[in-house]
């Protein structure tokens, strides 16, 4: 997977590989495939091959690896991935939005395809107080903001009701492609599509090779 790859080439750009940085691209790692609440912080060291004293030099506790895991996930997968990835291949904030759903699709596809560790985290962590679930909390919010940003470049007068939308498609691919549908970022595109022509962003002209919205929404 996309994210996973970068993970190693992001590390050799923060310069010195030290024992804060073994710790905390190890526990990326883990967590990333395995959740946070199946890996303790034991198979975290033997990972990343340090003493248990740096780790907890470094973390205190768990639960700070975990936000220093969720903040590293923001990095690397929300922005040096998606946010990349769907500016690359869109000309405009229209098309960056339904790119999203193109780089979904590519994700999805991939053998080692984990899901949205954002997601995961929140519902592992099922206590609204507790600083974990609301660091996870916080990332989905950032991301419902580069939504936003793409929408009010967008034009679109309800950009908080917008990105809340988008955002739902968003998960609900993820959480689709998780049961196993194939098509789930397709779908999803879909019903972008036609979000859009609600938000008077894109008119479904009839005969337009590729598009696969429905007319009477418009």
């Amino acid at each position: 997977m996309a994210d996973r790859r970068a993970v190693g080439n992001h590390s050799r750009d923060e310069g010195q590989d030290t024992g804060r940085e073994r710790v905390s691209r190890a526990a990326y790692e883990l967590f990333s495939r395995e959740g946070v609440r199946a890996v303790g912080v034991d198979a975290v060291i033997a990972r990343a091959g340090t003493a248990k004293m740096t780790l907890y030099r470094n973390f205190p506790s768990k639960d700070d690896l975990i936000i220093e895991f969720l903040r590293r996930r923001e990095q690397i997968w929300t922005r040096d991935w998606l946010e990349a990835e769907s500016a690359r291949r869109g000309q405009t904030p229209r098309e960056q939005l339904l790119a999203i759903f193109d780089v979904f699709s590519e994700w999805f596809s991939q053998p080692d395809f984990e899901g949205c560790s954002f997601l995961t985290t929140m519902v592992e962590i099922n206590d609204r107080e507790h600083p974990v679930h609301q660091a996870a909390v916080g990332h989905l919010a950032n991301i419902r903001g580069y939504i936003g940003k793409l929408a009010a470049e967008a034009g679109i007068s309800d950009i908080d009701s917008f990105a809340r939308q988008w955002h739902i498609l968003m998960k609900g691919a993820i959480m689709a492609a998780h049961e196993g549908d194939t098509a789930a970022a397709a779908r999803a595109r879909e019903l972008g599509e036609l979000l859009l022509v609600r938000h008077g962003c894109l008119r479904p002209p009839t005969g337009r090779p590729g598009f696969r919205g429905h007319p009477a929404v418009a």
